[in-house]
């Protein structure tokens, strides 16, 4: 202490306000009591919407969780997350229910018709969960914002069928253009803005980063 009645401690300040700052979160974090599932939305024009909810898949595997993961757009791509979920067969369902973009099938019929059978396929794993042991921890259901964007599936069935999954599953959903009502229904949302891509430059997807 120097003779003023200041400390010798330079940083003494910086620690006084991170002791305070940590005791404030500590409170926050001990207010903070509801466990339930959550319904999860990435949605937005940026990359990384699938990317974060596969990370999130691969973070519950760790925990020793149950996942199931239905793909409605993407199904006849071959990704390296699928690759890497079919190496824990115990712990993960996944499902390529889709036929494409509707840019690539140039078919409403068939579109719909994809949609359909893959959300049955979700509801019929959300049902599951009721009476199936042990039952899904976590569901992922990959683009499924976009057969709802194109009112494909009727936005009233799905987000019904949300506010009474059971209460400990998590949903992941994901997608551009998310539509208000599901926005509203869900307890976590994340807008992805693009900064920049390097599609906008010619460069095409590549193996790692877009699959």
């Amino acid at each position: 202490m120097s003779q003023d009645g200041m400390s010798d401690d330079p940083y003494a300040r910086d620690n006084e306000k991170a002791r305070k700052r940590k005791e404030a979160r500590d409170k926050m974090l001990a207010e903070k009591t509801i466990e339930k599932g959550l319904t999860i939305v990435h949605t937005g024009k940026g990359k990384g919407k699938s990317t974060a909810a596969f990370g999130l898949v691969f973070r519950a595997i760790g925990n020793g969780m149950r996942v199931g993961v239905i793909q409605f757009v993407k199904g006849k791509w071959e990704t390296g997350e699928r690759f890497a979920l079919e190496k824990f067969p115990d712990q993960v369902e996944i499902y390529r229910m889709g036929e494409g973009f509707s840019w690539e099938t140039q078919d409403r019929g068939r579109d719909i018709q994809a949609a359909r059978a893959a959300w049955d396929k979700a509801k019929e794993m959300i049902e599951a969960c009721r009476t199936e042991l042990p039952p899904f921890d976590m569901l992922l259901l990959d683009e499924l914002n976009i057969p709802l964007r194109y009112d494909n599936l009727p936005i009233d069935e799905v987000v019904e069928t949300l506010k009474n999954k059971p209460h400990d599953l998590h949903v992941i959903i994901t997608g551009r253009n998310a539509k208000d009502e599901l926005v509203e229904v869900a307890d976590l949302v994340t807008d992805m803005t693009m900064v920049k891509h390097p599609f906008r430059a010619g460069v095409k997807a590549q193996k790692g980063i877009e699959f």
